[in-house]
């Protein structure tokens, strides 16, 4: 139920305008994909800007053991991505891809940065007519429209946002869009 609600307040915030990328002026801004890529441009925007901002000699620092780092979060944040591209276009999700290759943050903020614009890219394809296509729910036995998918990315990538909010907090650092809103 918690996450139901929180698509439709996702929903609700997207089509009333009160989320959204802030580059983009509200007249240029038409029908369901284009609000849907504002709002996912909005979120990934804001995790672009962690990546980049992030200390690197801090990208292996985890909160407990148990959890991923946050260079580790970030790549796991642009396989997500990836898994809802794959979703979209009715193939298997498939699995994390692992890998012992230890990579640079500009790495790990270039491939999160290009996933981000590969979703978007993949949303405008689909355009207002693909929204209401079905396709199958990428967690459940039963279908969903895209329209549904992409609303259920942009909270993904909502919710590691405020994941990652925590680790800037607990190193002594103001996040990137906080820094702003002081101003």
């Amino acid at each position: 139920m918690r996450t139901t609600s929180l698509v439709r307040l996702a929903a609700l915030l997207a089509a009333t305008g009160l989320i959204g990328c802030q580059t983009q002026s509200p007249a240029s801004a038409s029908g369901s994909a284009a609000d849907l890529v504002e709002a996912w441009n909005y979120v990934g925007g804001k995790l672009t800007d962690m990546a980049e901002d992030f200390p690197e000699d801090k990208y292996d620092y985890r909160p407990t053991p148990e959890v991923r780092s946050f260079g580790e979060h970030l790549l796991h944040i642009a396989e997500a991505n990836h898994f809802f591209i794959r979703s979209a276009r009715g193939e298997e999700g498939g699995e994390e891809h692992a890998s012992d290759e230890q990579k640079s943050k500009a790495d790990i903020a270039a491939e999160l940065k290009q996933s981000f614009a590969e979703v978007a890219a993949a949303i405008e394809q689909a355009g207002d007519a693909g929204m209401s296509r079905t396709l199958k729910h990428p967690f459940a036995d039963r279908t969903i429209s895209q329209h549904s998918l992409w609303l259920m990315a942009i909270e993904n990538a909502g919710e590691h946002y405020g994941s990652l909010v925590v680790y800037y907090r607990l190193n002594g650092i103001v996040p990137p869009a906080s820094r702003r809103a002081d101003k």
